[in-house]
């Protein structure tokens, strides 16, 4: 495949509808205009045609859209026709264009061209398949707003503040003979700090972006019989995960998603905590910390008539992952829900069967996620971008303690160098082709 080849694809879902759409990009697109259609419709007007087969019979009526290079979506020569939705006529279509010359696009291969050719970058054409896959109305608005370039701006911001340290320090590498004392210099730490406000600002809204692009993975974990299969339940509002009286019920993970106010949470049932020579249990014992690992949000399901977790207990919970311990089966005890937000580990207090308490854990999950507001001009983020930002943050970290302790210049700019490279990674400035291969071939084919 090259990507000078025309390609085609159906940009309309498979199967029964009223009209179908199917697209064109590439050099071919006038020679092929001109054989199907009997002419080259005028650029960027609708233009009702018949769509003819080899022999000049007609396949299809419906409407041709020419959107010459460089002004359309690709950036290429582009031909849109809107004919009827019938998989078969969609089907004798392609395989016409194929006859002339083009070939199948791979998924994504559109948008891919779009960004190979300037026409969005890297962040933006990531927009458009969050777009298409949006599940609520927050989601859609947050991809929309990556889509017209509100991260990648924020990124650029971020890019030029960091050029403008590296022409600083640079200029002090190649005029030695000013004597200027970089250390002690007040312009050149009040810009570092201006640098390190700019990252802790971008990576809490692409956090932000991120749980509302993709959801939070909320891990529920405790000992047998606590509560947390029923927890599951009551969040989910339906029967996901069998509840019995028999400790060591759940086994396997149990995953379901639920949404608050538009978030997506992606709860995690897990098998209850506990020493087991059960080779089952144990391998399911083993699965709940692997997910505890990897989540964004660790509920840790005690009985409200226990006592509280001993640190033998709480030392189960990973480092560095937010918890938050559930006393649950209050009902029990008529003790009144309660959330205790203002502690280390907050406690949320409830009865996951009796109902109390659960909104109080709602609200507790949906301040977890950083999201008072899910619509307040949050924009779409992916993990991969937490994941550039984290890796050009350690190396502006990593420059600037090479300035104070020893006194590198050179090596200071190259660490800049290094973090415009990693921040490069997310709109696609410095990219690989394994990566482009993995962010496409996600798309829809035909966008």
């Amino acid at each position: 495949m090259s990507a000078s080849d025309t390609i085609v694809a159906a940009a309309s879902p498979p199967g029964r509808g009223a009209v179908g759409v199917v697209r064109v990009s590439g050099s071919l697109v006038p020679e092929v205009a001109m054989a199907l259609l009997g002419t080259l419709p005028p650029p960027r007007v609708a233009h009702l045609a018949d769509f003819q087969d080899g022999e000049g019979g007609t396949l299809d009526q419906g409407l041709a859209l020419y959107f010459p290079a460089p002004h359309s979506f690709t950036g290429e020569d582009v031909l849109e026709l809107q004919g009827h939705g019938g998989s078969v006529v969609i089907d004798l279509l392609l395989q016409r264009l194929l006859a002339l010359g083009c070939r199948m696009a791979r998924p994504g291969e559109f948008s891919e061209r779009a960004f190979l050719n300037d026409k969005l970058d890297l962040a933006q054409a990531e927009g458009i398949a969050d777009l298409i896959d949006a599940s609520s109305q927050a989601a859609a608005r947050a991809a929309l707003r990556t889509l017209r370039g509100e991260f990648s701006a924020r990124v650029a911001a971020l890019e030029a503040g960091l050029k403008q340290l590296r022409i600083y320090v640079e200029a002090a590498i190649d005029f030695p003979d000013e004597e200027v004392d970089f250390l002690s210099d007040a312009q050149l730490q009040r810009r570092l700090q201006e640098v390190f406000a700019q990252f802790d600002a971008l990576a809490a809204a692409a956090r932000q972006g991120v749980v509302l692009n993709e959801g939070l993975k909320i891990v529920l974990v405790g000992a047998p019989n606590v509560g947390k299969s029923s927890l599951m339940n009551a969040l989910a509002g339906d029967d996901v995960a069998i509840v019995t009286e028999v400790p060591g019920t759940t086994r396997d993970l149990l995953r379901q998603q639920i949404r608050i106010d538009g978030i997506a949470m992606n709860l995690v049932d897990t098998a209850g905590l506990r020493a087991s020579e059960d080779r089952v249990e144990v391998e399911g014992i083993r699965r709940a910390r692997q997910e505890m690992a990897q989540a964004d949000h660790v509920l840790y399901v005690i009985e409200a008539a226990s006592a509280d977790p001993t640190p033998q207990q709480l030392a189960e919970l990973p480092q560095g992952v937010p918890a938050t311990l559930v006393f649950n089966k209050i009902d029990t005890l008529g003790r009144s829900a309660e959330l205790i937000a203002s502690v280390t580990l907050p406690r949320v207090y409830l009865s996951a069967t009796g109902g109390q308490g659960l909104d109080l854990l709602r609200a507790h999950l949906k301040a977890a996620a950083g999201l008072s507001d899910a619509d307040s001009g949050v924009f779409a983020a992916r993990r991969r971008h937490l994941t550039a930002l984290g890796e050009a943050r350690e190396h502006v970290d990593a420059a600037a303690r090479v300035l104070l302790n020893q006194r590198a210049f050179e090596l200071f700019a190259e660490e800049l160098r290094l973090a415009q490279q990693s921040l490069g990674a997310i709109t696609g400035t410095f990219s690989s082709d394994d990566l482009l291969g993995a962010i496409f071939g996600s798309f829809c084919i035909g966008k």
